[in-house]
């Protein structure tokens, strides 16, 4: 019999994050801070709201874009927290904020266009880029410069087949941020050479110290950027699989075309529950919000401080829940290291190079995880750092 997989697919690279939450999930006593999911359960109030869909009997389909109050709520959502409209008629509820990259590049990138990624970044873009024909082009972020896209780096990596910039801030896996005047620089260049940006801001309601700044709030930027966010991180809501994209009308036109066709709509009970985390003028739920930004952010200062007394440097995150230590002083890289972590400590970290060529002597690790397992990681963590040196 022939061989039905293609070799595009056969190609891609597994995820080096699913690759340690499956050893972790059948070792016993293993403490897990590789997987980046907030530890927090989804507010009983929004639960409710999927559960009195079920018991009320909506069960159906919903419009392909979403529900209306959803996308009307998704809209004022935007415009009151972070100065972006966004008619609710160009706004697509997806499947997860994956879903809304997947569509901005499918719709947009055709066989042989370059689409420039900050590295390190999130794990999905390069293979997300692959599958659209496209070719994903690395564009080196440096812990000197707080892991921020730096314009010479990105004016370099310009080429003719250049098409898109993915941007992702605050980033995944360094926790860096771009400020105003970061992003300005950049637009100047993507304007210059008539790119288009895909932004994923899913994070944006997780910064310390400084509030989230949107490329697309600039001038001349909102007509060549996809918006792309999502309930899971600021929400705890991972699993219901909650994320939107906007756009510009025609590109807009074109993704929802993709989703027509692939997906149809997202999940009826997770629209309801969208609604609940969005409604009665967002003031009670953003209290829900700001706890867990509190929270995350004494665990920020602890795992700081806890890298600190065990040797290991690490820029310090402004932005999402991770850390991204520097392992290059033990003289192992950041795959030796994890392994070596996992094996004798039964902790699990993920090894940097999963994140791109540049994060190497890197690994990523979570801090949406309980003080309690911080604690006794780190102290994991020491044991197999004496072992090594």
């Amino acid at each position: 019999m022939r061989d039905f997989v293609n070799q595009k697919t056969k190609n891609l690279q597994p995820s080096g994050i699913r690759k340690f939450f499956d050893i972790v999930s059948v070792t016993e006593g293993a403490i897990s801070l590789g997987v980046g999911e907030p530890d927090f359960v989804t507010p009983w109030k929004v639960r409710s709201a999927a559960i009195t869909s079920l018991q009320r009997g909506y069960t159906q389909y919903t419009g392909n874009r979403g529900m209306p109050t959803l996308l009307n709520l998704i809209s004022r959502y935007l415009e009151e927290r972070f100065a972006l409209a966004y008619d609710p008629k160009h706004i697509i509820v997806t499947v997860g904020g994956s879903e809304a990259i997947d569509l901005a590049l499918r719709a947009c990138v055709e066989r042989g266009d370059e689409v420039l990624i900050p590295d390190p970044a999130y794990v999905s873009y390069s293979p997300l880029v692959l599958m659209s024909d496209g070719v994903p082009v690395h564009v080196e972020c440096l812990e000197r410069d707080n892991f921020v896209l730096k314009p010479e780096y990105l004016e370099k990596a310009i080429t003719p087949k250049t098409k898109a910039l993915i941007l992702t801030y605050p980033n995944n896996p360094t926790g860096g941020i771009m400020t105003k005047s970061d992003l300005e620089a950049v637009a100047k260049i993507v304007i210059k050479h008539d790119l288009l940006v895909i932004s994923d801001e899913i994070y944006a309601e997780l910064t310390y110290g400084q509030k989230h700044a949107s490329i697309a709030q600039l001038p001349g930027m909102k007509e060549r950027t996809v918006y792309v966010s999502g309930f899971s991180k600021a929400f705890a809501m991972t699993g219901w699989r909650m994320g939107y994209v906007c756009a510009p009308p025609q590109i807009d036109e074109a993704m929802f075309k993709i989703h027509q066709y692939g997906i149809m709509c997202a999940p009826t009970m997770s629209q309801f529950a969208a609604i609940e985390a969005l409604k009665d003028g967002l003031s009670d739920n953003f209290a829900t919000v700001e706890e867990m930004r509190e929270s995350y952010d004494k665990r920020r200062k602890f795992v700081l401080y806890s890298l600190k007394e065990i040797g290991l440097d690490c820029f310090e995150p402004r932005g999402a829940f991770y850390a991204f230590p520097s392992v290059r002083s033990t003289g192992l890289n950041g795959e030796a290291f994890a392994n070596g972590l996992l094996a004798s400590q039964k902790v699990a970290v993920v090894p940097g190079n999963a994140f791109g060529q540049f994060g190497e002597h890197n690994v990523r690790l979570s801090y949406a995880t309980s003080m309690n397992s911080l604690s006794e990681a780190f102290d994991r963590m020491s044991k197999f750092l004496a072992q090594n040196r």
